[in-house]
């Protein structure tokens, strides 16, 4: 989804601070913020632009915005709906959600919260509509649903992700080092199967602390702890008919795993100091880089939790082993970095992109993505040479020796009785030096003139002298 057809409708009747919170969402979300004052002119504005949110104030005590709600998201399915209601009145949140809100926000409206809100639905269009556009199709460029891959363990994946994705109940495992992107592969799973419309809800089981994990997963009661001053609803629930992601689910403690699988096996939990059970309806995808049967074995992961998530697994090759893949994920991470900037970065020079192409990656494709963020910063409005890279990639290339090393031997210098023209060797085999390290950086001046330890200028007005001395020399060198 480009960013050009990214479109929130905002509609309050308090002008001044429906402006201030238009400037507030275009300037954090980067998209385009329409503005309505009454349910009417909000329904004509629908029926003309396309709309992503809707974000609308329920005009209380009348209830407009529930009727503008239930008529756009009729007409629209795939638009997502914020409520604006206010924080006491209970009722008005339930009838709003029944409605059809994705979420409801608390007014008058906490500017943080809202960009918040509006982020995360943005992001829930995106996938609803990239889901239903891109079909069964693969897109090798572009990339399948957010992954990037054009090699042939790279297509094998999206296969597998299209069949697995279409049973919508199944536990899926997936396994990979870190930084292969098993996050993007979890929402690929989500966005391309029956639950796309739910919520797709991301946890790191390793970034949440071991005490506040369980009532993140899980949320808790009123009264259930020290602090507990109003009840919490838990991610688990929050994703219910959608999709929970356990990201590096081997970190989880043993008693959350006990847990957990009561979620799979009886699609029921209790939260935190509750004693009734809350039905739900979840698929849960995980993820871990750890060895899982080994974990297993030594007792530090329950063995049935491991069978019940372990119903299909995906396993993401490391982009050491998808070498090919290299060239299209920096033209990708370039066309990202380059966003809103004035002197973007060019491209990668041959022998750069060969000694990365040599690189083992051990930190996959997050760590050639914060490579190319790096060099966008060094080598704005150029390309990156070979000596631009930090030295480990560098050290990464396995060189030819004979490739830096130019053959002389078609250059016959005879020296007679009237001498020699010195001036026209010294010239072709300068001639020739300048064409071999054009040659080595892909036609790069600025590199060439690295390699020749001259300046760029300097290169560029031998190589225009030569020119106008040499029209055959010259279809070489230009």
């Amino acid at each position: 989804m480009q960013d050009s057809l990214r479109s929130i409708l905002l509609v309050s009747g308090d002008s001044s601070k429906r402006e201030d919170l238009a400037v507030l969402l275009r300037d954090r979300n980067d998209c385009l913020v329409l503005e309505a004052k009454t349910p009417e002119q909000a329904l004509e504005i629908a029926q003309n632009e396309e709309i992503s949110i809707l974000f609308t104030d329920l005009f209380l005590p009348q209830k407009k915005g529930i009727e503008l709600l239930k008529k756009i998201h009729n007409a629209n399915p795939q638009v997502v709906v914020l409520a604006g209601v206010p924080a006491e009145n209970r009722e008005a949140q339930v009838e709003a959600l029944k409605a059809g809100a994705f979420f409801c926000i608390n007014t008058p409206y906490n500017p943080e919260e809202a960009v918040i809100a509006t982020s995360r639905a943005l992001t829930h269009y995106e996938l609803l509509t990239d889901g239903e556009q891109q079909g069964s199709k693969i897109r090798k460029t572009e990339g399948f649903h957010g992954i990037i891959g054009n090699s042939p363990k790279m297509q094998h994946l999206f296969k597998c992700i299209e069949q697995i994705a279409k049973e919508g109940t199944t536990s899926v495992l997936i396994l990979g080092e870190s930084g292969t992107g098993k996050e993007l592969v979890a929402r690929a799973v989500h966005a391309h199967g029956p639950r796309r419309g739910k919520n797709f809800v991301p946890v790191n089981c390793a970034a949440i602390p071991e005490d506040l994990l369980e009532s993140e997963l899980f949320g808790y009661v009123k009264g259930a702890f020290t602090g507990a001053a109003q009840s919490k609803m838990g991610r688990i629930q929050y994703s219910n008919g959608g999709t929970l992601f356990l990201d590096e689910i081997g970190d989880m403690k043993p008693s959350l795993q006990a847990k957990l699988l009561r979620v799979i096996q009886e699609k029921e939990f209790e939260p935190v100091g509750g004693i009734k059970p809350v039905p739900v309806d979840v698929r849960i995808v995980a993820a871990t880089h750890r060895n899982l049967e080994q974990a297993v074995e030594d007792g530090l992961f329950r063995e049935d939790l491991y069978y019940r998530l372990n119903v299909v697994p995906i396993t993401i090759p490391p982009l050491r082993d998808r070498k090919e893949d290299v060239p299209l994920l920096i033209e990708r991470f370039i066309a990202i970095a380059n966003r809103n900037k004035k002197q973007g970065l060019k491209s990668f020079s041959p022998p750069a992109i060969q000694a990365l192409l040599s690189y083992p990656w051990p930190g996959n494709v997050r760590e050639l993505e914060n490579l190319v963020q790096r060099m966008a910063i060094f080598c704005a409005g150029n390309s990156v040479g070979l000596k631009d890279l930090p030295e480990k990639y560098q050290q990464g290339r396995k060189e030819d020796p004979q490739e830096n090393v130019i053959d002389f031997s078609d250059e016959q210098v005879a020296f007679n009785s009237e001498g020699i023209d010195f001036n026209s060797a010294v010239s072709r085999f300068e001639s020739k030096l300048i064409l071999h390290a054009l040659t080595l950086t892909g036609g790069n001046k600025r590199e060439a003139a690295k390699l020749l330890n001259l300046k760029r200028t300097t290169l560029i007005e031998k190589i225009k002298r030569k020119k106008e001395e040499d029209d055959s020399l010259a279809e070489l060198l230009f």
